[in-house]
């Protein structure tokens, strides 16, 4: 073995190995930082002599911290909706949103799990996503390539932030990545997950607050053990809360005093021009808000000659686990780093569970958007609150509360089962009472009584089909990146309204899929708030407040969208110099 970090420097007294169940496992592996400050890395291996490939991943939550201790109610929904996530292994080196080394050692792997820079057992800055983390994971990389029995080469795998960071890790272009499995990993910092059309989204100043404080390192004795080791997972050491705060970035803070897209955003995204490694994107239809429209641009836009794009329903974190989502990994790594013939060589490059009321059916496609997509205008018509092929003729208006429910046009009950699957776009001319408007879209469906139709989202259980959001003041669009089926905004500029202007408004919304059943109608919500759920909010053990429709991802502090400007009447204007269209779609059967 390999005692050694990576400038060469003896292991200290924290850094324990033993071998069990198994595995030879090191407890907080000392990685140095070319700052001089060291990481923290739990490293699972095979316990007979040779060089494997590395399965890495790298982040703020705890590795410490079990998935069932600090995910409650996470773990209890998958234990009781998907057993087969957590059968054949004993669940004792489980966590949050990263592998289960009882599942990939046996194989022939060495899982690493690193505590990001002022996360878990590792110290400094606690500052996610920026480039001295891009860098950290680089090294992080490198040093593990290096080691005595590694094959030289590494797979990043992992969900949510540990996907996310892939994008970021890859495009530093580390020269032993060898492939990454981003499983609803956001990619655009701006337009992911923060500022949704404009709109700051609270996710991020509740996730500070339940997910990452909590695991800050320096929580020390104020934090869990981890539970094998004994060992405080948030420490050895146990700074005052004034330490703490000093020693982390105000990410709300931040978040709300960089309106506009620029250099700190830009810093925390991906540059797809340089990810060129083999790489699995795979998305959440469920996923709007945060762990969507990355994985899809990211799948579109990489400059990787090697790239496949998988799309799933379900929870957020139950299906990277399930014997579905662990076959996949295994047959795309064991191919890129094994050698192995895993039948990888003959994957399509798009494999879609297509969503149906009452289940999913993979099938395999070519490319995204699907190549034979017929895409459908459905006009917005207010005689009778319709969509509709052909357009309004007459000059018309409707009017709504900001806060209250808005308008909600449906389509005609299709007559056959319809599939729609892919990227959707709106066209709408708006006028508001003040000088600023923000626009919630929303895709539903209803059945033939005219209930609507809810799904398992990624987090939140009653989930519509689809969202988009707008602020008008940034309706500016960047005509080199804009598509018709997918609206791209530069957040560059302020463009105020009059009181009572008409303005042409292009908006985005992310991508879903239904086959819509014969007698069931689509309907489309122009709100100027959130969707809620009419029946009861659902609650996780790592959110702060109930979820209502749109899991966490919710546009509702006032410090972004002040009454005075964004709680007035919003005025849609329809005629023929007004086109209000909704851009869908339709897959034809093959």
């Amino acid at each position: 073995m390999n005692d050694t970090n990576i400038t060469g420097q003896a292991v200290d007294s924290m850094h324990k190995v033993e071998t069990r169940d198994g595995m030879t496992i090191e407890w907080d592996a000392p990685i140095t930082m070319d700052d001089g400050l060291v990481l923290r890395a739990d490293i699972f291996r095979p316990t007979g002599p040779g060089r494997y490939p590395v399965i890495m991943s790298y982040g703020p939550y705890g590795k410490g911290v079990s998935f069932q201790e600090g995910y409650k109610t996470a773990w209890d929904i998958m234990c009781r909706e998907n057993p087969d996530a957590v059968a054949g292994t004993s669940n004792k080196y489980q966590n949050w949103e990263v592998a289960d080394p009882e599942k990939w050692v046996p194989d022939g792997y060495v899982c690493i799990r690193v505590d990001s820079r002022g996360a878990g057992r590792s110290p400094g800055y606690l500052c996610h996503n920026n480039a001295r983390e891009n860098r950290d994971y680089h090294l992080c990389i490198e040093w593990a390539a290096a080691q005595a029995w590694c094959n030289g080469k590494v797979g990043l795998n992992g969900i949510s932030y540990f996907a996310a960071n892939q994008w970021r890790a890859a495009a530093t272009q580390p020269p032993h990545l060898a492939a990454i499995c981003v499983w609803e990993g956001w990619a655009d910092s701006y337009r992911d997950g923060n500022h949704h059309g404009g709109i700051a989204c609270t996710f991020r100043k509740h996730w500070q607050d339940m997910q990452v404080k909590t695991v800050q390192h320096g929580v020390g004795e104020r934090g869990r053990r981890h539970p094998i080791t004994g060992e405080w997972a948030c420490g050895p050491e146990t700074l005052s809360e004034e330490e703490l705060v000093a020693n982390r970035e105000n990410m709300w803070k931040e978040l709300v005093s960089h309106e506009w897209d620029g250099p700190y955003y830009r810093e925390r995204s991906a540059d797809f021009s340089r990810v060129t490694v083999p790489l699995l994107s795979a998305a959440n239809w469920g996923g709007h808000g945060l762990h969507g429209r990355g994985n899809f641009e990211g799948f579109v836009n990489a400059a990787s000659t090697q790239k496949w794009l998988e799309v799933h329903g379900g929870s957020h974190w139950a299906p990277f686990y399930t014997d579905y989502g662990l076959d996949l990994q295994k047959r795309f790594f064991g191919h890129f780093l094994k050698g192995e013939d895993t039948g990888w060589a003959q994957q399509p490059p798009v494999q879609l569970k297509v969503r149906h009321v009452d289940r999913f059916e993979v099938r395999m496609e070519n490319e995204w958007p699907l190549a034979r997509t017929i895409w459908t205008p459905l006009q917005l018509d207010p005689a009778g609150m319709t969509l509709r092929e052909s357009a309004p003729s007459q000059t018309q208006q409707l009017s709504f509360e900001v806060m209250g429910e808005g308008l909600t046009f449906m389509t005609p009950a299709y007559t056959a089962d319809t599939e729609f699957t892919g990227p959707s776009s709106l066209k709408l001319h708006a006028s508001s009472s003040t000088t600023d408007m923000d626009l919630f879209i929303v895709l539903r469906l209803f059945d033939p009584q005219g209930k609507e139709v809810v799904f398992q989202g990624a987090l939140d259980p009653h989930s519509p089909l689809g969202h988009g959001w707008l602020r008008a003041s940034h309706r500016k669009l960047d005509p080199a990146r804009s598509l018709p089926y997918r609206p791209f905004h530069t957040h560059d500029e302020d463009q105020p309204l009059k009181p009572g202007e008409v303005v042409a408004l292009d908006i985005e919304i992310w991508p879903t899929s239904i086959v819509v059943p014969r007698g069931y109608r689509l309907g489309l919500s122009v709100r100027g708030k959130d969707y809620e759920y009419e029946g009861e909010a659902a609650n996780l053990s790592n959110m702060k407040n109930p979820m209502r429709g749109c899991g966490p991802f919710v546009h509702d502090d006032e410090t972004d969208r002040p009454p005075a400007e964004f709680a007035g009447t919003t005025t849609l204007h329809f005629g023929p110099q007004y086109p209000n269209a909704l851009l869908l779609p339709l897959i034809p059967p093959r």
